[in-house]
């Protein structure tokens, strides 16, 4: 390795990536094509640093699988960076594989944590902190410490265990600050002040309350019925029945929640789930089947009582009815919650995030750039979206799979 490679390596292992070009900007050999790709992701130019590492891991010669595994792991952070997240991730497995046997263990770690974090991205979280827990973190580099105990931090968030992310961000800043990364301690700084804001609100005898991560953590430990509008369902301490795929049964249930302690009369709750007001018969029949189907899925929880003007929810064992909302509302808060990283996400990455197909995706996209909330650049397969970032709280609870049933 020639002294510029050298130099311009540890330039950017210290995150300066316009010393690092500075050495190699006028070179074309594969190491600096690799180099000058890994500056350009450093500056936010994606689509070149792709372009760069592909040239990079072309014009490496069959001998050299180490440097070609090391521009896999280098194309995969670019891809998880532009959201990219319809890829198979065997590619990277087998770079991570390759970069093991050849004692580069480090980078090895590095792929692992970037399959790490694009499981995040798609909330599936049992599989990320399987992962996370398989992962050999001894000795790491400072600043491969900080991203791993970052990804540990945010199953923690996202599973709401608060004390266990605040110590695991605790450990990454402690290691963001020996890497002296200026983007890594800015990284860390965000996600330490999220446990601060407000994550939802509480909504109880007609009062509304914001409440922190950890605030919503006791609520959900304490034994109340909780009709959770954050993840459309309801709980009652460690028991959670899901209503995510019944909106009309999860507006019901809402609605006769605030209304709680009391009833909620017959033609509110028509007028509030059936979104109509020209009332007949038709809708009060289909009033009582959907309440009739509602307190079966509820049944274990607690009961719906008629009364003379409509229903009431009583819960069982005397337990007190709170609802928790998001901190925004709206239809589309989770697909906002996923736009607020500041990223630059594709149609299909948030389809997949979010579980829907992408044309219902579209449509809401569509319907939330005309309210001005996000923007699109880009056209046909290169456009992505955009939103302003969400300030003044954490949208924790709303990116997928925030609250797994336990």
């Amino acid at each position: 390795m020639d002294s510029l490679i050298a130099a311009a390596g540890r330039a950017l292992v210290a995150g300066d990536a316009l010393g690092a070009l500075k050495r190699v900007a006028l070179r074309d050999d594969p190491p600096a094509l690799a180099l000058r790709g890994i500056a350009m992701a450093q500056l936010g130019e994606y689509p070149r640093a792709r372009e760069l590492l592909r040239r990079a891991a072309r014009g490496f010669g069959a001998r050299e699988e180490l440097a070609r595994a090391r521009c896999v792991v280098a194309e995969a952070e670019v891809a998880l960076a532009m959201r990219e997240l319809g890829g198979s991730p065997r590619t990277l497995a087998q770079a991570a594989a390759a970069l093991d046997a050849r004692a580069d263990h480090a980078n090895a770690l590095q792929a692992r944590l970037i399959a790490v974090r694009r499981l995040l991205l798609l909330g599936r979280l049992e599989e990320a902190a399987s992962s996370l827990a398989g992962l050999d973190t001894l000795d790491l580099p400072p600043s491969l410490a900080a991203v791993a105990e970052l990804a540990t931090a945010e199953v923690a968030l996202r599973s709401l265990r608060t004390a266990a992310a605040r110590a695991a961000l605790g450990r990454a800043f402690d290691a963001a600050q020996r890497a002296r990364v200026p983007a890594l301690i800015a990284e860390v700084d965000e996600a330490r002040a999220a446990l601060d804001r407000s994550a939802a609100r509480r909504i109880h005898a007609g009062h509304e309350q914001p409440l922190r991560l950890d605030e919503v953590e006791a609520l959900l430990a304490s034994g109340a019925l909780v009709v959770d509008a954050c993840r459309r369902g309801l709980r009652a301490g460690d028991v959670w029945q899901s209503l995510a795929r019944r909106p009309v049964l999860f507006a019901l249930l809402r609605a006769l929640a605030q209304g709680w302690p009391g009833d909620v009369d017959r033609n509110d709750l028509i007028a509030r789930v059936f979104h109509t007001r020209g009332l007949d018969e038709t809708h009060r029949a289909r009033l009582r089947v959907e309440i009739s189907r509602l307190r079966a899925l509820v049944a274990p929880l607690a009961d719906i009582e008629a009364t003379a003007h409509g229903f009431a929810l009583v819960p069982r064992d005397g337990r007190a009815v709170v609802v928790l909302v998001p901190p925004i509302d709206g239809d589309q808060a989770s697909l906002l919650a996923l736009l607020a990283d500041g990223a630059a996400w594709s149609t299909s990455a948030i389809a997949l995030a979010l579980g829907d197909s992408q044309r219902t995706v579209q449509r809401a996209l569509v319907e939330l750039e005309a309210s001005g909330e996000v923007r699109s650049i880009g056209r046909a397969r290169a456009q992505r979206w955009l939103a302003p970032p969400l300030v003044g709280f954490t949208t924790i609870l709303l990116l997928p799979a925030a609250l797994p049933p336990e």
